[in-house]
């Protein structure tokens, strides 16, 4: 079965970022590799891009949470549009809490946590990042059959 993993894009702050999903995830980079470990004469890097993130990536259960920052000469990408949400998948009502709570905090809550009209324990929000995300617990899918 495949997986998907999320990639997102920000504008200087993917390390800033990152390191406020690992303390809320918990876990460890797999891997972290900043512009100027990929400088070259043929790849040159700007002084101002060096310490910025090409590639990161946060091991979250069997999936990967990705991203980097965009150059300057490649343009801003625009914070304040819908670039997708991430939708997380809780295996019970307090990890979802946990989960929300802890990346909603300092960004703007769309949907509060709480039970859906479609039977599922159920928020959204965009963190303080301008990523939006989906907690959504479902206990039908947790049930043993």
């Amino acid at each position: 079965m495949a997986h998907i993993n999320p990639h997102i894009n920000f504008n200087g702050n993917a390390e800033e970022a990152f390191h406020f999903y690992k303390s809320v995830f918990g876990g460890e980079f797999e891997m972290l590799m900043r512009f100027k470990d990929l400088a070259s004469p043929e790849y040159p890097v700007a002084e101002n891009e060096e310490n910025k993130i090409m590639h990161i990536a946060l091991p979250i259960g069997n999936s990967m949470l990705m991203a980097n920052d965009v150059p300057e000469s490649m343009g801003r990408t625009n914070e304040n549009e819908n670039r997708s949400k991430i939708s997380i998948s809780a295996e019970s009502k307090d990890e979802a809490d946990k989960l929300f709570s802890g990346l909603s905090a300092g960004g703007q809550i769309e949907f509060p946590m709480g039970d859906s009209p479609w039977g599922s324990y159920f928020g959204c929000f965009r963190d303080k990042y301008g990523i939006e995300w989906m907690v959504n617990f479902d206990p039908r899918h947790n049930e043993k059959i």
